[in-house]
């Protein structure tokens, strides 16, 4: 597509923009509510296209994981918003204060938001952070993933139907189109994938200094204490890397366990994933994974892992030819691999975890701190202290306890990475931030001393002896 086409998308926007200046709360809640109402009215083909781009994805899947998810971002915003955008008063400096100087923090849109979605929340990396976008007073182009093209195709028909184009539009197109799109010169650009696509994505926007909203994922491991109560873990770990068949950015991808506590969590995995999905060909509770590009990878990883060494255990059977036709893959657990195995190397996306042994959790803190930091970490365990010590010792974009995937539901708190995982922030008000530009300003108080006190040209012995006076520890 010619980027003249997507300027189309872009400069009216940004004319808008300018001519309209900043809008009321009123407008805003009536352009979150009319993206609600899109995804209320186009519900059911925008679940029917997800299920149709991943090969069978479960409607109920869909509808909580990317039509409810969004709807909440967006019911959220707009019930918070009002509050948000009050002006916050900032001190004044003496001595200007005592004559009526006065300071505040305004929070203003930037203007035109390009925001990137990817393939297995297609709908959810879009609309959550529009929802942010669009309680600060921006407007915004979304680019669907070129890997859901039914979804997208879906998303464009409906914003078309629903939309005021000058605020919101969405434009379809592949891996190229991608490209251009992040060398628009935006107020604000907003990317969902890969690390190494994160990169370049940055690198693009450096060209118009265009600020970046990045939620990039990563190795996202789990820590069992030793005083976790081992099957409840392994029952909220299958349930949670089950989701979407793995294929969540936050999900689950190493998982580190005492020594002695390794076998009864295998067994546990087994028996609770077994329970969840008891058969793989055609059950319809499995999400295929999306395309046969991405399945060739999952099973490249956990075969590499076994060529070197590793053991390989199945949770739940694999399913005959004709089921592994459909690309639905069972759970496989790989066993401590070695570090330079593909599936030590990559984020898994996929049915397939590996499960680390410690002898003491500071060890597996220091493998954990010795890779990139990743989007999400989880910990069980009913040792406060250690769970204390596990936060203080780590870092990554959000965590949840005794749990796994659950954080990012948040709606009043921020999402998103650190480092390799990403930079940025969407949810809550801390995604309005992320979307303002705080304004300093300084208002003068009726009086100006200056004069009378000799602070102006030409300045006296005693101004000098004034402002060295000033200089204290």
């Amino acid at each position: 597509m010619p980027a003249d086409i997507l300027r189309t998308h872009l400069d009216p926007k940004q004319r808008a923009f300018r001519a309209e200046g900043v809008v009321s709360a009123t407008v805003r809640q009536q352009r979150l509510q009319s993206v609600i109402d899109m995804l209320v009215q186009h519900s059911d083909e925008l679940c029917q296209a997800m299920g149709e781009d991943f090969g069978g994805r479960p409607a109920v899947f869909s509808l909580a994981n990317d039509i409810v998810g969004s709807l909440g971002s967006l019911k959220h915003a707009r019930d918070h918003l009002s509050g948000w955008m009050a002006d916050e008063a900032r001190p004044a400096f003496p001595p200007f204060d005592a004559f009526g100087s006065t300071a505040w923090v305004r929070f203003q849109p930037k203007g035109v938001v390009g925001i990137i979605g990817t393939w297995n929340a297609p709908l959810f990396t879009l609309l959550s952070p529009l929802a942010s976008v669009l309680a600060a007073g921006n407007r915004a182009v979304l680019k669907p993933s070129e890997v859901a093209p039914r979804t997208a195709d879906t998303l464009l028909r409906a914003a078309q139907a629903c939309l005021d184009p000058e605020v919101v539009s969405v434009i379809t197109g592949d891996v190229a189109l991608a490209d251009q799109f992040t060398q628009l010169p935006w107020n604000h650009l907003v990317f969902t994938g890969a690390t190494a696509v994160g990169k370049k994505v940055m690198a693009a926007a450096a060209q118009h200094l265009v600020p970046v909203t990045l939620e990039l994922g990563g190795k996202s491991p789990v820590l069992i204490g030793r005083s976790a109560d081992i099957r409840n873990a392994a029952e909220r770990i299958a349930v949670g890397k089950s989701l979407n068949s793995g294929q969540l950015c936050v999900a689950p991808d190493t998982v580190w366990v005492h020594a002695s506590q390794l076998h009864a969590l295998i067994s546990a995995l087994q028996e609770y994933y077994a329970g969840l999905y008891p058969a793989l060909e055609s059950n319809p509770d499995v999400t295929p994974v999306i395309n046969e590009r991405h399945f060739a990878r999952v099973e490249s990883y956990v075969a590499d892992a076994g060529a070197r060494g590793a053991r390989v255990v199945m949770a739940g059977d694999w399913p005959s030819s004709a089921g592994a036709a459909s690309r639905r893959m069972p759970l496989r657990l790989v066993i401590n691999p070695d570090e330079q195995s593909d599936i030590a190397q990559q984020e898994i996306f996929g049915p397939a975890m590996v499960v680390r042994t410690y002898e003491d959790i500071t060890q597996a803190v220091a493998s954990i701190n010795a890779g990139e930091r990743p989007l999400a970490l989880y910990h069980f365990g009913n040792d406060l202290q250690e769970r204390d010590w596990v936060l203080d010792h780590t870092l990554s974009g959000g965590v949840s306890i005794n749990d796994v995937t659950m954080h990012p539901a948040l709606h009043d708190a921020p999402f998103g990475g650190v480092g390799a995982s990403g930079m940025g922030h969407y949810h809550g008000r801390e995604g309005f931030l992320e979307f303002s530009h705080m304004r300093t300003v300084y208002s003068a108080g009726q009086h100006d001393p200056r004069r009378e006190w000799g602070m102006l040209p030409p300045y006296t012995t005693a101004f000098e002896q004034m402002i060295r006076s000033a200089i204290t520890p």
